[in-house]
């Protein structure tokens, strides 16, 4: 793959994410064994070839971190002419979504199971999405830890390099430090522009595409946190 002239690579050696156990249900287990070869894609350190991976030419999202696929899962059912690309690590959340995808007989959606960042740098080339979704985020909110959010200049870089001229950044997080972070990054990205750029600095940037409230967003209202929602377009 061909790296921009200039283009910021993300240090990778501190992950956004750490690994847990988690539960792991015998059918979601059953569902990583019989339903990945339909619906998973392995990690390669060279760009795929989406029109290949899906069969067609439509346009892609792409969400990262999608948790227990509720929100990948609908749009992917409410949405047959898009493609759906997700990322995650957590192994129940991934039996999650294909015991979902199975029961939908969804053939527009795939999923990767690795590092965000390394498949961005990596196994995406440059201009191949129109959409990304990252609904909540890890704030990491201990000072300490700040280093490990996956929202930072050098990955907001990244994913104007992966986006087509037009294409959506949307993010989402009920952590307003975080937000406001975010809001300062994207704003300094000079290939990115706000949908709606006289909005206050942490209200919702615009109406974005439709989302399935996640597990996160529910945990967050109930314990009184405003939701900030960004909508970033890719300009030339």
């Amino acid at each position: 793959m061909q790296e921009r002239s200039g283009a910021v690579r993300p240090a990778h050696a501190i992950r956004s994410y750490v690994m847990r156990a988690g539960r792991i249900t015998a059918a979601q287990q059953r569902a990583l064994s019989e339903l990945w070869p339909r619906y998973g894609v392995a990690f390669t350190p060279r760009p795929l070839d989406l029109d290949a991976l899906f069969g067609r030419i439509a346009p892609r999202t792409l969400e990262i971190g999608f948790g227990n696929g509720d929100n990948l899962l609908a749009r992917a059912v409410r949405d047959p002419g898009r493609d759906f690309l997700g990322v995650e690590v957590h192994r129940p959340g991934i039996g999650h979504l294909l015991l979902g995808a199975a029961a939908a007989g969804l053939t527009n959606l795939r999923i990767i199971a690795h590092d965000a960042v390394e498949v961005l740098q990596r196994q995406l080339a440059d201009a191949c999405l129109d959409e990304v979704q990252l609904l909540f985020p890890d704030p990491w909110p201990k000072k300490r830890h700040h280093k490990r959010r996956l929202i930072q200049p050098a990955v907001i870089e990244l994913l104007a390099d992966r986006l087509r001229t037009g294409g959506r950044l949307h993010i989402v997080t009920d952590w307003q430090p975080y937000a406001e972070q975010m809001l300062v990054d994207l704003n300094a990205c000079t290939r990115l522009e706000r949908a709606v750029p006289d909005q206050p600095s942490v209200d919702p940037s615009a109406a974005p595409s439709e989302r399935t409230a996640t597990r996160f967003e529910k945990r967050g209202e109930r314990l009184g946190h405003r939701i900030h929602e960004y909508l970033f377009l890719r300009h030339a």
